[in-house]
């Protein structure tokens, strides 16, 4: 490879780690797995290594990848929150000891498992927990204290009254995550535990935080000026007997061969600790010695961190069976001979979606190479393509929903092959949440929790059935249910007058949202003359398009449909288009709006119906048909784009004076 071939290469590596980073640390939702970037980080330090001139002080190599996530306050960390040099063989932990050895020539080490989850500070004034941040990017977390309260083995008051800054990493359990996983359908699992564990402590409500089995232990003083440790395992013992949970794995090493012989020791039993792990940690024993040797912007010069190579296990893909979730989605799922892999017995996993198995090129009877995802998640790496005998099978997705029978379609641009049957067994629960939502039929005190208990209860099995629960039923739910089973029962009743583009929305038709319902009101008048609607009337509708307009079609043209339809107008639920005022200040006529960021005095629906009310429009995507961008407060991409295309930028100012 020459210069210019490397520099090439070293860009690329730079925009792809930023933007793997970015998913995992930011978004908590990684694109790849860690193996994975852990080797295009690898590429990226050895090529860097090869030609320093083309370092950028942006790379990962030079620094701590996460952010700071919109809505938390920052804190800046007194000590710095570092990352770890990763290693993946034997070979680089003897060249680390080299290293070390040039120091003194008996180095002790302690050696622990690499927890993975995520890393937090805890900051005590006086032994009352006063603080808490993520870790961000090392310099600069976020400030999660009252998340990181809601954990009960975090000590709010410790043994002495001691001013101590720890770090820690919080964590799901296995059993907790897999008992938590199982709840949800295939298309909504969590990945892995750690990604469920970021997610959580990342959240500006700690009431959702709450919820969630989150642990923690602790492995690091940070800084403790009031007491001084000779050695690294010392502090540790010493935080247990402030009252923290501290990692129960820390084995002292005299020599890097004992070290070698604990990291293979925490690989044998890494399947029975009850806690996932991404590797595990060699640091050197002695404070002093630490400081002698130093630290780079990024990382401690003293620690490494061992990476465990994914366990791979060849095994017959016997099936594939379709799920159906409860959007609807139908994921197809790998039956498998059972294999032991990382511990655990296989035979059964998500093979996500149709593109999925195109992209592996999976066929029933195949071999096929199984691994587990972040030590959890099981998947199909790849075929074993000579091992194919010719009675291998194609997999064909289903063109019904395999629960109800209705139709099964994959929209253009979507991944996903869903059911669209509006009474499909499988889905009620999200379709009768969606119907009385507020941007639906807006049945206040109508929400999920006391959906899910109706259902729960038998009292509900679908959408209409809403409208035949009566008082006693409902007065059921609670105690001293009676003023609740009252309202509810009115706001039902209210529900029963909205217009008709709320009942549209509330159908849940693919691809109609509100705006759409709206249009789809006005034109056709009631829902008879919209179910009776021809395609080629559909697609005449402005704004509807062909996908649209078939999505329209097929779904009123359903049996399960109809049914519903009926049942809900036999309970008097309005049919029919009632506000019927046409446009008579049509000063917008022809002028299209995109409303971008949060406005003062307006939500951006009243503020789309002023503009309808003259006779405008509005759309979710600026382009270059775009006559207006209003916006608000933190405004995002779209102002970007108006900014580049030359489109019109309005305030909420400018826009009153437009509306006078």
């Amino acid at each position: 490879m020459n210069k210019e071939q490397a520099k090439k290469r070293i860009d690329e590596l730079n925009k792809l780690t930023e933007y793997y980073a970015k998913k995992y640390y930011d978004d908590d939702a990684p694109a790849i797995s860690d193996f994975e970037y852990d080797m295009l980080m690898v590429e990226l330090r050895n090529l860097e290594k090869e030609y320093p001139e083309f370092i950028s002080k942006d790379s990962l190599t030079q620094k701590v990848g996460g952010t700071v996530k919109e809505g938390f306050k920052k804190v800046t960390h007194k000590v710095p929150l570092q990352s770890l040099q990763d290693v993946f063989s034997f070979e680089e932990i003897y060249t680390f000891d080299d290293k070390m050895k040039k120091f003194t020539e008996n180095v002790k080490y302690v050696v622990e498992t690499k927890i993975d989850g995520l890393s937090v500070s805890l900051e005590y004034e006086n032994g009352e927990f006063v603080r808490g941040a993520t870790r961000g990017n090392g310099q600069i977390g976020e400030d999660i204290t009252d998340n990181l309260k809601t954990i009960k083995n975090i000590p709010k008051t410790l043994n002495e009254k001691i001013d101590i800054i720890v770090r820690g990493e919080v964590f799901i359990s296995k059993e907790d995550f897999e008992n938590l996983n199982e709840k949800l359908d295939e298309n909504e699992k969590f990945a892995n535990a750690r990604n469920l564990a970021a997610g959580s402590l990342r959240q500006l409500d700690s009431n959702i935080t709450k919820e969630r089995p989150l642990d923690i232990y602790i492995f690091n003083v940070q800084k403790c000026d009031s007491k001084t440790f000779k050695s690294h395992y010392e502090s540790l013992l010493y935080l247990e007997e402030l009252g923290f949970n501290v990692n129960p794995i820390k084995i002292s090493c005299n020599n890097m061969k004992e070290c070698e012989d604990a990291i293979k020791k925490i690989g044998e039993d890494r399947e029975n600790l009850s806690f996932g792990i991404d590797g595990a940690v060699i640091k050197v024993d002695d404070i002093n010695l630490r400081e002698e040797i130093g630290t780079t912007f990024k990382t401690p010069k003293w620690a490494v961190a061992y990476k465990y190579p994914p366990e791979k296990k060849e095994t017959i893909l016997k099936d594939i069976i379709c799920q159906v979730g409860r959007t609807g989605v139908i994921t197809p799922m790998a039956v498998l001979e059972p294999v032991k892999v990382a511990g655990s017995t296989i035979s059964k996993t998500t093979l996500h979606n149709e593109d999925f198995i195109k992209d592996k090129d999976l066929k029933i009877g195949d071999t096929v190479l199984i691994q587990k995802a972040g030590d959890v998640i099981p998947e199909v790496v790849e075929v074993v393509k000579a091992k194919r005998t010719g009675k291998e099978v194609d997999f064909i997705m289903p063109k019904v929903c395999p629960v109800c029978g209705a139709p099964a379609v994959r929209e253009e641009g979507e991944s996903a092959t869903k059911c669209i049957g509006i009474e499909c067994p499988a889905r009620n629960l999200r379709n009768i949440i969606h119907f009385a939502s507020k941007e639906a039929m807006n049945i206040d005190g109508l929400g999920e929790k006391i959906i899910e208990l109706l259902k729960e209860k038998g009292l509900i099995e679908n959408i209409a059935d809403i409208y035949y629960i009566n008082k006693e039923q409902i007065k059921s739910l609670k105690k001293d249910g009676e003023k609740f089973a009252q309202n509810l029962v009115d706001a039902i009743e209210a529900s029963k007058e909205n217009d008709l583009d709320k009942l549209i929305c509330a159908l849940g038709i693919p691809n109609i949202g509100a705006k759409t319902a709206k249009t789809l009101a006005k034109k056709f008048k009631s829902i008879d003359n919209l179910m009776n609607a021809s395609i080629m009337q559909l697609i005449e509708v402005e704004d509807l398009g062909e996908i649209m307009a078939e999505s329209v079609y097929n779904f009123f043209k359903q049996e399960q449909t109809i049914d519903l339809i009926n049942r809900l107008k036999n309970a008097g639920v309005n049919m029919s288009l009632k506000n019927t005022s046409e446009v008579t200040d049509d000063r917008f006529y022809g002028k299209t709006f995109v409303l971008t960021g949060t406005l003062e005095k307006y939500t951006r629906e009243e503020a789309s119906n002023i503009i309808e009310k003259f006779g405008g429009k509005t759309s979710s995507s600026v382009s270059k048909k775009t006559d207006y961008v209003l916006a608000g407060e933190e405004a995002g991409s779209k102002l970007t784009k108006a900014e580049s295309l030359g489109v019109t930028i309005i305030n909420e100012t400018e826009f009153e004076e437009m509306i006078k």
